[in-house]
């Protein structure tokens, strides 16, 4: 790890990553091994910074030696995923297919046809792709006949669904 002004640089196994952090307030030094984020003056804008500056730090760390991991799931009647290359070709009730090409340090693995693993050093980074991949089909809040809804989400998240309103005739 390396300080040098405003800048933090954290090299790993899984890369480098480097942030600025302009805050007149805070400072960050490396001793013994540990980072360190010391606040210069007590403001109220100083101790909100601090907390955000040191958990980015530790985001940082942890990125670097052991990476982020997200898996989606493409819930629906012939939705797929394919990677072609560097690039990911989904079928998600269009009448054409989608091509997505990841930004530089995010990494595809698609397991079966609807399950897209998204891995990166940066967290910051791969929970925007994760949101843009969300937002190619979002779930549906209304269950069908098998009791799901159809679309992009995270594996690991629930959607609650809406009742539909019965009629009576």
């Amino acid at each position: 790890m390396v300080v040098q002004d405003r800048a933090v640089e954290v090299r790993g196994p899984h890369g480098a990553l480097r942030r600025e952090f302009p805050m007149p307030d805070l400072e960050v030094e490396v001793t013994d091994g540990a980072v360190v984020v010391r606040r210069t003056a007590d403001s109220k804008k100083a101790r909100a910074a601090h907390g955000l500056v040191r958990m980015l730090i530790a985001n940082m760390v942890q990125g670097v030696s052991q990476m982020f991991r997200e898996t989606m799931a493409l819930v629906g009647v012939g939705y797929r995923a394919q990677l072609q290359g560097n690039v990911l070709h989904l079928t998600l009730g269009y009448s054409h297919a989608l091509r997505v090409e990841p930004p530089p340090g995010i990494h595809l693995e698609v397991e079966g046809a609807n399950r897209i693993t998204v891995t990166s050093a940066d967290k910051e980074q791969l929970g925007a792709f994760v949101a843009y991949l969300k937002s190619l089909r979002p779930m549906s809040r209304y269950a069908y006949k098998d009791g799901r809804g159809k679309g992009v989400k995270k594996e690991t998240e629930e959607v609650r669904f809406r009742q539909r309103r019965q009629t009576t005739g």
